[in-house]
């Protein structure tokens, strides 16, 4: 079956939106590590609204959230080309998938210092 692709500029932007919210649906719910970074953006957005934090707040707090769910994403796909690769444990394997895992935790701790720097001083 040969691939056709939409180049026309409104049928081509929808379709491309359309399979980019079916990949969003298939990480949230097939993937644990997503579903758990989901589960926090979620708690965190509703503290953002419990705690009435600024606007610029919310826009870091959603930039926050954003990255660490966009970071997740790939770092799964990189898992998943490296499995399909490689199926068995491979040393080089192990190295890239580790090099991706680290750039989520790179992230998550980006998102966990500006989750305290926005709360923290809500609870003093």
């Amino acid at each position: 079956m040969e691939f056709q692709k939409d180049n026309t500029l409104l049928t081509g932007r929808l379709k491309s939106v359309k399979y980019a919210f079916l990949g969003a649906v298939k990480l949230i719910t097939t993937e644990h590590s997503i579903m758990v970074q989901f589960s926090i953006g979620i708690l965190m957005t509703i503290a953002g609204f419990y705690f009435h934090i600024t606007s610029t707040e919310w826009l870091i707090q959603t930039m926050a959230i954003g990255l660490v769910m966009s970071i997740e994403g790939l770092n799964t796909a990189v898992e998943k080309i490296a499995d399909f690769i490689h199926p068995n444990y491979h040393e080089r394997i192990g190295f890239i998938k580790d090099i991706a895992a680290g750039a989520v935790f790179f992230a998550a701790l980006t998102a966990i210092a500006i989750g305290l720097i926005i709360y923290v001083p809500k609870f003093l």
